[in-house]
């Protein structure tokens, strides 16, 4: 059985999880990761010197929990219940069976590297400073954010990983997350069905 694993990462309220979220209502056998769903407890994460608990940086999430859920996945796709069947088959979907497809979404995926070495497809949302601080201000946060945590913290934390991630990684499509959620879904998922093509042939 064939798997494609598709990462889907970048800024903070880049639309991520949004994003995630359709492609897999409308992709065949098509499961989500959340990177979201593995950080510390609050008790575990470090606070700095400023008192700004630091959720930001790869020490804050349970990464190696992270990878070991892939790679079962990868093991087993048919048997973690994804079975849908995409509401769009304006496309040739026939014999997609064959191939099951995992969107892993997060705001630090392509800075761990046991997780560089599983991807076949690699996107990353942006967004400029005063948008994503705009909309980083209307989210509930459990701990909330406290007062200048977005520019003490979490805005220089994604500049740092950012341009670790340029040096470093290539082949990634970077997205820019400004642009409608249509114009984005409709990027991402021609792209999937390409590399679902390659796959097959």
């Amino acid at each position: 059985m064939k798997t494609l694993v598709i990462g889907l990462g970048g800024v903070t309220n880049g639309g991520k999880t949004t994003l995630a979220e359709k492609l897999k209502k409308m992709l065949p056998n098509c499961d989500t990761i959340s990177q979201d769903d593995f950080f510390k407890p609050e008790s575990e994460v470090e606070t700095d010197e400023r008192g700004f608990k630091l959720y930001d940086v790869l020490d804050a999430l349970y990464m190696d929990e992270m990878v070991k859920s892939i790679h079962n996945w990868m093991k087993s796709p048919a048997s973690s219940g994804a079975v849908t069947k995409p509401q769009n088959t304006r496309d040739n979907l026939k014999n997609t069976d064959d191939v099951h497809i995992l969107i892993v979404e997060g705001f630090l995926l392509y800075n761990y590297e046991p997780l560089n070495q599983l991807w076949n497809r690699r996107y990353f949302l942006t967004l400029p400073y005063e948008e994503c601080k705009r909309r980083r201000s209307t989210r509930v946060y459990e701990p909330a954010d406290t007062p200048g945590y977005f520019d003490g913290h979490v805005w220089p934390m994604y500049l740092k990983y950012k341009s670790e991630l340029e040096e470093n990684a290539g082949n990634i499509v970077y997205l820019d997350g400004t642009k409608s959620q249509e114009e984005l879904l409709s990027c991402v998922y021609s792209d999937i069905m390409q590399e679902l093509k390659k796959l097959r042939e």
